[in-house]
């Protein structure tokens, strides 16, 4: 959702309005949850639903009314408590991390419902000057993204754990428009975004760089479930997405089991990518070759995105809650770039081989100072695009996500270059 400008360089109704419209979606993932399982943890390396549904409203009035605006603490103890998740190695840490005196839900949505108030307000009456914007702009994108990572817990709990009525989708195969794989000529990829060329972006964003990319040549389509088969049969990893039984393979949707849907991405680690692409006698693209083959053109200019400058809608890809899962590849042709790559926006991230790392000219921001920095470790690899559940704010060239090598629950597919 863009903000428009005002006289005081923000509309403050457009604020209010994108705010609670994450706060609506965030109480609909939650409700998703069985009760019975607020303080259970999916995922051995991440908190339970408890922190979540504390560290949203907690981290937006931290942000925004507390450093900010300088307001004053609500609940000093819970402002603490919530206010920032773990990034362990592995699940021995984490369980050192989450023995905590938790707090009944309802203590914690009262505490949600007066930060809520108190950001509203904040929005509403406050002197927002560039500072209180790039915070406020920080707290609505960081709740976008929580809705995504929120969503690999729940995918993780049990499907008797949560309430998938209604959810369910009707399996679908469907064979791509093309296929193959096609040469991306030499040029420049720019990668990053000038700072006063954009509203906000965060700071690995910056600042912008041009990158001259030899030529390459890149599959059309991300690498389906029937091409990783394959893999597994000569020796290759099982994704974690899928569930062996019986002698046959089906797939863990958001909301029920699957028959393998053999046309759809593969979604794996991006140490499975690499080993996959080794097998192959291939590799990952770079970001820059992922910059050029989504937003380059055989004339030499560059797109907003691989389908040209118009605003990302659902026709356009598989993004922003269009689907809860994944569907065929190289289905969508409206989304396809210059080249005739498909799926480049939407259906999956794309993994590349590039360490995540500053782009020249980065400086942390000052409403969030370790946002980037503290995973500019080598552990960390860049994700491009966006997946199913990827808010279509975030679809922006310059974005630019990461995840450890061997971290298995995200929803990241990937293609393959010579």
């Amino acid at each position: 959702m863009l903000i428009s400008p005002s006289a005081d360089g923000i509309d403050r109704g457009d604020l209010r309005l994108y705010y609670l419209r994450n706060r609506n979606r965030s109480a609909e993932l939650f409700a998703i949850v069985d009760p019975a399982a607020y303080y259970e943890r999916p995922i051995d390396l991440r908190l339970p639903f408890v922190f979540y549904e504390g560290h949203l409203p907690a981290f937006s009035f931290n942000k925004f009314v507390r450093e900010a605006l300088g307001g004053p603490s609500i609940d000093a103890h819970l402002e603490k408590l919530f206010e920032r998740g773990i990034d362990p190695d592995d699940a021995e840490t984490a369980q050192t991390l989450v023995k905590k005196p938790w707090p009944q839900r309802r203590r914690v949505g009262e505490f949600a419902a007066a930060c809520d108030g108190a950001v509203l307000d904040g929005f509403a009456h406050a002197d927002i000057g560039p500072g209180a914007a790039q915070a406020a702009y920080t707290i609505l994108e960081h709740e976008e993204l929580h809705h995504e990572t929120l969503l690999y817990l729940i995918h993780r709990l049990p499907l008797g754990r949560k309430r998938t009525t209604g959810r369910a989708r009707a399996f679908v195969e469907r064979e791509p428009i093309a296929t193959g794989r096609v040469t991306v000529a030499a040029g420049i990829a720019t990668l990053g975004v000038k700072r006063d060329a954009i509203a906000f972006a965060w700071d690995n964003e910056f600042e912008e760089q041009r990158v001259a990319v030899p030529a390459f040549e890149i599959d059309v389509n991300n690498v389906t479930n029937a091409q990783w088969l394959a893999f597994v049969r000569d020796g290759g990893p099982v994704p974690s997405f899928w569930i062996e039984r019986d002698g046959d393979y089906k797939l863990l949707g958001q909301f029920e089991e699957l028959p393998l849907p053999l046309t759809w991405p593969v979604y794996v680690t991006q140490a499975q990518a690499a080993a996959y692409a080794a097998w192959r006698g291939t590799h990952l693209p770079t970001e820059a070759q992922y910059h050029r083959a989504a937003f380059g053109t055989p004339e030499g200019t560059e797109r907003a995105f691989p389908w040209g400058d118009d605003a990302p809608t659902s026709k356009h890809g598989n993004f922003d809650f269009r689907r809860y899962d994944p569907e065929p590849v190289g289905i969508v042709e409206a989304g396809k770039s210059a080249w005739g790559v498909y799926d480049l926006v939407g259906n999956g991230w794309e993994w590349t081989r590039t360490e995540f790392g500053p782009l020249p000219g980065f400086a942390p921001m000052p409403s969030y100072p370790e946002y980037s920095a503290d995973f500019f470790d080598g552990k960390h690899y860049v994700c491009k695009g966006a997946s199913p559940v990827t808010s279509r704010s975030l679809v922006r060239r310059s974005f630019r996500n990461w995840y450890r090598a061997d971290y298995p629950y995200v929803y990241a597919t990937f293609r393959t270059v010579n």
